[in-house]
């Protein structure tokens, strides 16, 4: 999700001495790979679809079986009052970190990550369009993850975060980006042992067919990010086509969801008029980037539009 500034740490910790025991009870077991591989990267599902050991983005989101051996974790994610989305705890092996990007996959579109900081290091960084953090154990914070980013762990010990996913309440983004009163004024929200929060998940968000509002809205964002990459001529030229061509394939997709509906008794129209953008945008897209982060034009395109307009049958 987009913010005005890179970093935001909200006005409330939490106990460093409960989180940490909770999760160094963790059996090895809980721990898997980067889904992509990162060498040094690891993680603890704790919200994802059905509870079950995927790294999947969309579906009925649920507690995991280690989160709910968790009551503290537990506890934490139910007070911020909103509902979660994927979850889990992210763990740097020393040493190593988290190489540069920019999250632009249609998932981040509408949800912010949260950072809270269970495992930690003073030397451990987070860098985010130019600005540099150290997030400290028990803190809470947020960053613009549409802007490029990165973590270095030169520590000698692993870095584990909680880290967790939601659109946010209005209460929520107010507290987490209004004025926020002296630090030593911030609540500790302690353990409770009495407690039986509540956690709301997320259901799977998506309808068969993208409706034409959100196609406006995602389509909007981007032509309003299209530059030349390279400062040329010819690549402006080619950012102001792109931008009328996606113009136009709004006006083309509320046309046909005017006449089939968005159930998906209709995909393969709507998937050839996806496909024909793909295949018009590609050889214009050449030279043509996003203003904020630099992402090439067309790989927006494909992870924030085109893979997410209509909903093959069984995808999670």
């Amino acid at each position: 999700m987009k913010l005005p500034q890179p970093f935001y740490q909200l006005p409330v910790l939490f106990d460093v001495a409960r989180l940490q025991d909770e999760v160094a009870g963790l059996p090895d077991a809980a721990w898997s790979p980067h889904p992509d591989g990162i060498p040094g990267n690891s993680a603890v599902r704790l919200i994802t679809v059905d509870g079950a050991e995927t790294d999947a983005h969309h579906g009925q989101m649920l507690p995991t079986r280690w989160l709910t051996a968790m009551p503290y974790l537990c506890q934490v994610l139910a007070g911020f009052g909103v509902v979660w989305s994927r979850s889990r705890l992210m763990r740097l092996a020393p040493g190593v970190g988290v190489p540069e990007h920019a999250d632009m996959n249609h998932h981040w579109h509408t949800r912010v990550r949260m950072h809270i900081p269970v495992f930690t290091r003073p030397e451990v960084r987070f860098h985010c369009d130019g600005q540099v953090v150290h997030m400290a154990a028990g803190e809470a914070w947020i960053f613009d993850n549409w802007r490029r980013h990165h973590v270095e762990n030169p520590a000698d010990a692993d870095r584990i975060h909680l880290v967790a996913d939601t659109t946010g309440t209005a209460a929520f983004w107010q507290f987490a980006c209004g004025e926020p009163p002296p630090r030593a004024q911030w609540p500790t929200v302690r353990w409770d042992p009495a407690a039986r929060p509540q956690l709301l998940t997320e259901r799977d968000q998506r309808s068969p067919v993208m409706p034409p509002a959100e196609v406006q809205l995602l389509v909007d964002d981007l032509r309003a990010e299209l530059v030349a990459g390279d400062g040329s001529a010819d690549s402006g030229a080619r950012a102001t086509r792109l931008s009328l061509m996606l113009q136009n394939f709004v006006q083309d997709w509320r046309q046909l969801c005017a006449l089939h509906g968005t159930d998906g008794r209709a995909a393969p129209a709507f998937r050839g008029l996806a496909g024909a953008l793909h295949d018009a945008a590609a050889p214009l897209a050449q030279g043509v980037a996003m203003r904020t982060n630099g992402a090439a034009a067309i790989l927006v395109l494909e992870n924030r539009v085109l893979k997410h307009l209509v909903v093959e049958p069984g995808a999670g």
